[in-house]
């Protein structure tokens, strides 16, 4: 159940966007907004703007933006429902009590009882690790050179020999065996019942970004098989979907996240000060975990082990990552086997040189592919740069295939205008989309005409909300129907309504996207940039944008008009009328930008 448009607003207009910001982000005024440095991505001039005014948010760097739910639901990695939870509680509004089925309701249930035998089977744990009965694993852990203080801090401990120990301590809290049964945390036969998962392990507990456990990773103590096990997925626990490490990583707020391969790894880089690896729960790095990373990093720095296994790894990540829009860079770790070992041996200094002098992950395939191939010999070398030219055909921006070209051309001594004949050859030939060729000019004219319209349909709706007094003109010339492109069409209509009504509130409009990616490209709308010194300046960029809106307008109605539709046409030939007006200046616009 969703909660009411009503509440949802008063619980915005109880939380000022600026004073909520301000125990995240320390805030700066600047004329009638504050800037800070934005929690998002790393930059040292403060981009992050917050508008008092708007009750919005928008970072003129990253494009992150929205009101006071967006922030909290991308900065505490909330959904919706509980940013609304959170907000209420914050302002000390009364959340009324939400209605479910029955099978929501048994659902969220055992989600809950899921979450908590989890918490206690960690804290379990950690006690069993300072008891005797699990000296061997402690001193394991201080055997790795892990401090006590790490230890905490990831909440590792023991899992004890006997085979049914959390289980009875579990069972003791009043829980069923159809409850455990459902947590992964125990197993049953006829003959013994149910009984551990885990016994006589390590424990590595596996943390949401929320903190809540959701898991654990067991390794072995002495030599019994396998080495490590791993919790098999649950109601709470899906490992494609999480990183470990990553609710510790998230707040490091560093410009990038280090993919390890393993537990140790993660651990080992946070104690030694590089609190932003992650890992990933025992399995190739998943397209679904790319897009998580995609959340709070734009680079991800791949530090897997230095064998031919970690190399594959690294060669299946970088396209995922690609695809999730996150650049990859691949760290050589020789001749040390993994990171752990690199610190131990050559010492975090040297770590951090490595971490710096990273190699671009195109850059990483195309030395990987040019082992398969003898390059001293012509043949060789020839079906070498075919093999490169295929993988440049990936690359859909023109810029960056050019650039990457250009870089291949130079590190293997090929001239970059016979490499980028071979990609347009190629491409032709079907091996690609055919993306080398310049486009034609009528082609590209319209291209450019509609990032102009895209443009003019922005810069229309920032100013509207920026300047409430412009409506009542700008309504005699646009409707909400002139906006053709989608989310533009769909926020002029809410933002029409709302002039209809007595307010312009962008803030309140955001409330009706609930996803933060929607709030974010919605955000961006009202933060179009464009510098008006005076009212002259800005009453004939307005005539200019409202001309170019109508021609589009009666450009994309034509194109799309039923022949029997007489009305349409009717108004399709009234607005060719306004719009010859406006050009020839018939008619004069009378704004007010208080």
């Amino acid at each position: 159940m969703r909660y009411s448009e009503d509440l949802i607003e008063e619980i915005r207009q109880r939380n000022d966007i600026v004073d909520v910001i301000s125990g995240y982000v320390k805030l700066t005024r600047k004329g009638s907004s504050y800037f800070g440095l934005c929690p998002f991505h790393n930059e040292k001039s403060p981009s992050f703007s917050v508008s008092p005014d708007k009750q919005m948010y928008y970072c003129f760097g990253c494009g992150a933006g929205g009101n006071v739910y967006t922030f909290i639901m991308e900065y505490e990695n909330f959904t919706f429902t509980e940013a609304v939870k959170f907000l209420a509680e914050r302002a000390g509004v009364q959340l009324p009590v939400q209605e479910y089925s029955k099978e929501a309701k048994e659902q969220a249930d055992l989600k809950t009882q899921l979450l908590m035998i989890h918490k206690l089977a960690a804290k379990f744990y950690f006690y069993q690790l300072k008891d005797k009965a699990g000296e061997q694993a402690y001193h394991y852990l201080r055997g790795r050179e892990l401090s006590d203080e790490t230890i905490v801090k990831f909440g590792l401990g023991y899992s004890a020999k006997f085979s049914d120990s959390l289980y009875r301590y579990i069972k003791g809290k009043g829980y069923t065996d159809d409850v455990l049964s459902k947590s992964g945390l125990f197993q049953a036969d006829e003959k013994r019942g149910m009984y551990d998962k885990f016994w006589n392990r390590v424990m590595f507990p596996i943390m949401d970004v929320s903190s809540r456990v959701i898991g654990f990773g067991g390794r072995v103590m002495g030599d019994g098989k396998p080495k490590y096990l791993n919790s098999p997925e649950t109601l709470i626990f899906d490992k494609s979907r999480n990183l470990y490490g990553l609710n510790i990583a998230r707040t490091a707020r560093k410009k990038n996240l280090i993919i390890c391969e393993g537990y140790m790894d993660v651990i080992a880089m946070h104690q030694a000060g590089f609190d932003n690896a992650v890992a990933s729960l025992g399995t190739a790095l998943t397209a679904q975990q790319a897009n998580l990373i995609k959340r709070y990093s734009n680079e991800v720095l791949l530090l897997y082990d230095s064998d031919e296994a970690g190399q594959k790894a690294a060669l299946r990540a970088i396209p995922l990552l690609r695809a999730a829009g996150v650049s990859a860079r691949v760290i050589d770790l020789s001749p040390y086997k993994d990171p752990d070992e690199f610190i131990k041996e050559a010492g975090a200094g040297a770590f951090q040189e490595r971490l710096e002098n990273g190699r671009n992950g195109f850059m990483f395939q195309v030395m990987i592919d040019s082992r398969g191939f003898d390059m001293k010999d012509p043949q060789g070398q020839s079906d070498f740069f075919h093999s490169v030219a295929k993988m440049l055909l990936e690359f859909e921006d023109e810029i960056e295939r050019t650039s990457y070209l250009e870089a291949v051309a130079r590190e293997y001594q090929v001239k970059p205008d016979m490499l980028q004949r071979l990609v347009g050859r190629l491409a032709l030939k079907g091996a690609g989309v055919p993306r080398t060729e310049p486009p034609k000019s009528g082609q590209h004219r319209r291209q450019e005409k509609e990032s102009g319209y895209e443009l003019s349909q922005k810069l229309l709706l920032t100013w509207l909300v920026t300047y409430p007094g412009i409506f009542e003109e700008v309504i005699e010339w646009i409707s909400p129907e002139d906006f053709t492109t989608p989310l533009y069409h769909t926020v002029a209509g809410m933002l029409y309504e709302q002039h209809q009504n007595g307010e312009v509130n962008p803030a309140r409009l955001l409330n009706a996207f609930s996803d933060s990616e929607e709030q974010k490209s919605v955000a961006a709308v009202f933060n179009a940039r464009f510098p008006l010194q005076d009212d002259a300046q800005r009453t004939q960029a307005l005539w200019d944008v409202i001309c170019r809106m109508l021609e589009n307008s009666i450009a994309y109605r034509t194109e799309h008009l039923d022949p029997a539709d007489m009305k349409g046409l009717m108004k399709i030939m009234e607005d060719k009328k306004k719009l010859e007006d406006l050009k020839g200046r018939k008619v004069q616009l009378h704004i007010s930008f208080d």
